[in-house]
């Protein structure tokens, strides 16, 4: 994930959950997937950040031209999760590379933690949001205090 208007609020974030040996050492593309992997760590749920990268177009060489290498691997369920705070009006590309992984490799399992989603899930840790105007970038925003 490479959207880089959301780094500040997802960074603090990260810093009030624990953090493992694995987390420190793993170089995410983007706070809210490090936030994420602290939250597997958490429920000590077994995780690979992106640990695959499957081809989704070719040229006529047999060239790669596009693919898609989904954020997570959760071993235990067999199950890769791509995470996106974008929001959801943003998220049609990443839908279409989902849809096109599922048509040529049936036998893998991948699913898009939406903003929703991931806003529910750090509800349950006890993180306050807030979503950020589509104008703004969208996505979520730590809520500060005065803000709640």
């Amino acid at each position: 994930m490479t959207d880089a208007a959301h780094d500040e609020p997802l960074e603090s974030i990260a810093e009030d959950l624990p953090l493992s040996d694995k987390v420190a050492r793993t170089a995410f593309a983007h706070p809210s997937e490090r936030v994420a992997a602290q939250i597997l760590d958490y429920y000590r749920i077994a995780w690979e950040y992106e640990p695959t990268t499957f081809p989704l177009e070719w040229d006529k060489q047999g060239n790669v031209l596009a693919s898609f290498s989904p954020d997570f691997y959760l071993p235990e369920f067999d199950q890769y999760i791509e995470l996106t705070t974008m929001s959801q009006k943003l998220v049609t590309k990443k839908n279409r590379k989902v849809r096109r992984v599922k048509e040529l490799y049936p036998e893998i399992s991948v699913r898009i933690l939406y903003q929703r989603d991931f806003r529910k899930l750090l509800f349950k840790y006890g993180i306050p949001v807030v979503e950020r105007d589509h104008a703004d970038g969208g996505g979520l925003d730590a809520v500060t205090d005065g803000e709640q």
